[in-house]
């Protein structure tokens, strides 16, 4: 259970302050403070990644990007990261590429703008290029991601709690995506502002930033439903009959706010798609082109059987999909989710309705998953010494398993290999 217990209960701006004695360093009393505790613990995660991806590295035979055991800056360029970098050389074009029957096929428009177009605005002023600032772009991104996910954890919890929470994260199974040329972790940072910011009720400030998240990565939709469940929330609040009066008008004053931030997310959801269509005179230019990946037209929820039945068949994948539905319903009856709030638990909710909406579950399914991070701290809140000595620890070796088996390049047959 998220608590602010005696043991627990350091100020909002992290642990108590240290004694001013005269044995005090700089270094203890810098040490004490909340935002470097969280860049140690980020730091430690980075170096742990850095070195699974140098040996997964030194692991790689030949693949389409490079020779065998290819440099780190080489490996981390792999998979999605090559056409971001071509959106940072070339932009988007605007005659969508075609095959022989006309269907459309992969292209820079799957690619939101937002990370390619600061990198490329950095290298414009710097000229380091692509091979530095990307990967630096991700590393800055990720390392304000997690000051930020620690002050969203400290609304629920105390400080070594959220602490916790930030080390699962960084630490994560996929965390080294935080670090290679992906948009993810500039994601991670926007998303989790927008949650801080709405979880203190800064409304009008989330609104930058929710455009700005919605140009990094498709999050819009889930993101308006969330807000959504915020607003019905404020409105019966405001409404109901015998509420405390001081509530009753706390809700009042949130309910046009919430509204304006949803309509704002829902046209910023929108926006990316527009614009592909503005650009290439084509109204389905950014549905054609993510639709080129899976090959057919996604019709929502069925992939979520169709993918299960091809592999165990049409009864076991009931089986599976039912178990799904069960485990979610078990998750967000948990004392530990329940205790994260209903900012949090909106977010989550509406994310997972959106993945099972409109992903077609696949081996890239486990990175998608990086905008639950919330649930870091629902498991970092279960008992702080299982997760430093079992979690985390298995956490490291999931992250191998990840980068050996989906990051490197392991041909599975004619179609090539697997993506993370």
């Amino acid at each position: 259970m998220i608590s602010r217990g005696r043991t627990d209960t350091a100020t909002a701006a992290g642990p108590a302050p240290v004694a001013r004695s005269g044995r005090g360093t700089v270094v203890s009393r810098l040490l004490a403070h909340w935002s470097v505790q969280v860049l140690v613990l980020f730091l430690a995660g980075r170096l742990v990644s850095t070195a699974i991806l140098l040996l997964a590295a030194s692991r790689q035979g030949a693949s389409p990007w490079s020779g065998p055991a290819p440099a780190y800056g080489t490996f981390i360029n792999y998979w999605d990261s090559g056409w971001y970098e071509r959106i940072f050389r070339e932009g988007y074009p605007t005659d969508l590429p075609t095959d022989l029957f006309g269907i459309v096929t992969h292209n820079q428009w799957a690619f939101y703008p937002l990370y390619p177009g600061i990198v490329r605005s950095l290298d414009v002023v710097t000229g380091l290029g692509w091979g530095v600032l990307a990967p630096l772009v991700a590393w800055l991104a990720a390392a304000g991601a997690a000051l930020v996910i620690y002050r969203l954890f400290r609304l629920r919890a105390g400080h070594r709690t959220a602490l916790a929470g930030v080390a699962v994260v960084s630490l994560a199974p996929v965390s080294p995506i935080l670090q290679v040329p992906y948009a993810e972790s500039l994601h991670l940072l926007l998303l989790a502002s927008a949650l801080h910011l709405v979880s203190t009720h800064r409304y009008y400030a989330a609104m930058p930033v929710v455009v700005l998240m919605c140009l990094s990565r498709p999050a819009g939709v889930p993101f308006a439903l969330a807000l959504g469940v915020l607003f019905v929330h404020e409105v019966w609040t405001w409404r109901r009959a015998g509420a405390d009066p001081v509530l009753r008008r706390e809700s009042a004053g949130r309910v046009l706010p919430l509204l304006l931030l949803g309509g704002v997310a829902s046209l910023s959801a929108v926006a990316w798609p527009l614009i592909a269509w503005i650009a290439t005179g084509r109204r389905d230019a950014y549905v054609a082109t993510e639709t080129a990946w899976r090959g057919e037209a996604l019709t929502p929820f069925l992939p979520w059987f169709e993918n299960p039945a091809a592999l165990v068949g049409p009864a076991a994948a009931s089986l599976v999909v039912l178990a799904l539905l069960l485990g979610g319903i078990g998750l967000f009856s948990a004392r530990p989710v329940r205790s994260l709030g209903l900012v949090l638990n909106a977010w989550c909710a509406a994310y997972l309705l959106y993945l099972a909406a409109f992903w077609d579950p696949q081996s890239s399914t486990w990175r998608i998953l990086v905008p639950l991070f919330p649930l870091a701290l629902a498991a970092a809140s279960l008992q702080r010494g299982r997760i430093l000595w079992v979690l985390l620890p298995l956490s490291v070796v999931l992250q191998f398993l990840w980068v050996d088996s989906l990051w490197g390049w392991t041909p599975t047959g004619s179609n090539g290999d697997y993506p993370p």
